[in-house]
């Protein structure tokens, strides 16, 4: 039977798999359904290796399946067998049981995990990885965030990983956790991090993406600089990432708060009016050109 759906499970299930593909034990897929009592049969065997690692682009050992789906007594009986909660997770999307839990805002399993040992700081795994306060602050659990953030090792300012990274501020503000970025930046979270090389992005910029408005609002009143560059690879400044997604509203604003018609920034090197014009977007060109023109007559 396949892994339900989740953030950064695989798409299908194939035990037969090659190496870089995902090849789930039955300890490990039992541990994600939470069945309790087919755990316990396997663990009666002296052969199961509780901490078999993950394998595959996405795979999970048994307590970080358990874990990423909130399965508490699931998690306490693997501890109780000597999993260990510090194995990476898979190539891609690595999480530790901790990150897992975290992402799910399972509060009480990460309790739980850092009590057992679980190291609470550590950095995010290379692809697409998050710490546990990435990983909370990117579901937008509030609490959770607090709880984290009081933690000995936490760091609010925590850099993204390298191939789609995020800061817990840059994570929260793509996906529009007002309340979360207002703890994150009484925190002393860095509205002007930046991002991570590969596909990254500023807060304003991923705010920017979605045209979350209010939350544009909080980060320029907080001094995001509305032109920072984008990062090294599929890059782009707030301005273009608004216009891209066609948020005209967004584009707007970010006009309004001083942004750059002309710049361009990442691999692809395009003006905001270049990429309107990719997208086919009459709109926003006719913002984008009036802007231009203005700016040519001042």
């Amino acid at each position: 039977m396949a892994p339900p759906a989740n953030p950064y499970a695989p798409s299908s299930f194939d035990e037969e798999a090659e190496d870089d593909n995902d090849v789930w034990t039955p300890l490990q897929l039992a541990a994600l359904q939470g069945d309790l009592p087919l755990i316990e049969q396997l663990l009666a065997s002296p052969n199961e290796d509780v901490n078999t690692p993950a394998r595959g682009y996405y795979g999970r050992t048994a307590l970080q399946a358990a874990a990423s789906q909130g399965h508490l007594e699931v998690v306490q009986r693997l501890l109780a067998a000597g999993a260990d909660p510090n194995l990476p997770g898979g190539n891609n999307g690595g999480r530790t049981a901790v990150e897992a839990a975290a992402g799910g805002g399972f509060a009480e399993i990460v309790t739980i995990l850092v009590e057992a040992g679980a190291r609470i700081g550590e950095p995010p795994a290379r692809y697409m990885g998050r710490s546990a306060l990435q990983a909370a602050a990117e579901g937008g659990h509030t609490a959770l965030v607090e709880n984290l953030l009081a933690m000995d090792g936490v760091d609010v300012n925590a850099p993204p990983c390298r191939y789609s990274g995020r800061t817990a501020l840059q994570a929260a503000a793509e996906n529009g956790h007002l309340e979360v970025i207002q703890i994150l930046l009484r925190a002393g979270g860095d509205v002007n991090a930046a991002p991570g090389r590969y596909k990254g992005l500023t807060a304003l910029q991923a705010a920017s993406v979605g045209g979350r408005l209010e939350v544009m609002d909080v980060l320029l009143a907080a001094g995001a600089d509305v032109n920072a560059a984008g990062c090294y690879y599929q890059g782009c400044t707030a301005l273009s990432a608004a216009v891209e997604s066609g948020r005209k509203a967004a584009v707007e604003k970010l006009l309004a708060a001083g942004a750059d018609v002309t710049a361009v920034s990442g691999d692809m090197q395009r003006t905001p009016l270049q990429v309107a014009d990719l997208a086919d977007n009459a709109d926003v060109v006719e913002i984008l050109e009036a802007a231009e023109e203005a700016l040519e007559s001042s």
